[in-house]
């Protein structure tokens, strides 16, 4: 009889081979001297060649905005590509600078569908926006260098509530 481990792994494996069709960004705010704009392209791209077609994007400042831009350069090569803007409030952008909320904007109006959770901001809308994204993905590409913060909620909820799902750190 197999024990436990060799039961979860064979799960684990045949889950890594079903076609994958959906994955969820998250990432900080700020990027550090290790983030390479190069290897978030290119791991996007192998998503998209498993099959990938849905990408969940936060659109917050930093990874998210850049992560979102991505997807919408790649659609050229792949129009079958969607981008989803999670939004957890009205006026989430409010405080980004001046270039972001543009970025921002432009992203939101090239998104296939933007989904807006809360009317106000609330205490909980960020995590409640992460959350959102991680139960319809079925992978998550993650850009953490931190066991604290937002980030690292998003992959600690990914992780223990999905365990047999697959996440790309970056």
């Amino acid at each position: 009889m197999k024990n436990n481990t060799d039961y979860k792994e064979q799960l684990f494996m045949e889950e890594l081979k079903k076609p994958v069709k959906s994955c969820a960004f998250t990432g900080h705010r700020e990027l550090g001297f290790d983030f390479s704009s190069r290897l978030l392209k290119k791991k996007i791209k192998e998503l998209v060649e498993r099959g990938v077609e849905i990408f969940y994007c936060g659109m917050a400042s930093g990874f998210d905005l850049l992560a979102g831009e991505t997807v919408i350069k790649l659609k050229k090569k792949y129009p079958q590509l969607k981008l989803i803007a999670c939004i957890p409030c009205v006026n989430q952008e409010k405080y980004y600078s001046l270039e972001d909320k543009e970025r921002y904007v432009k992203l939101c109006k090239n998104a296939e569908e933007s989904v807006i959770l809360y009317q106000t901001y609330n205490k909980g809308c960020m995590l409640a926006r992460d959350r959102y994204m991680a139960d319809r993905a079925e992978v998550l590409l993650a850009y953490c260098k931190k066991d604290t913060g937002g980030t690292a909620y998003t992959v600690k909820y990914f992780s223990k509530k999905y365990p047999l799902k697959e996440i790309i750190f970056l």
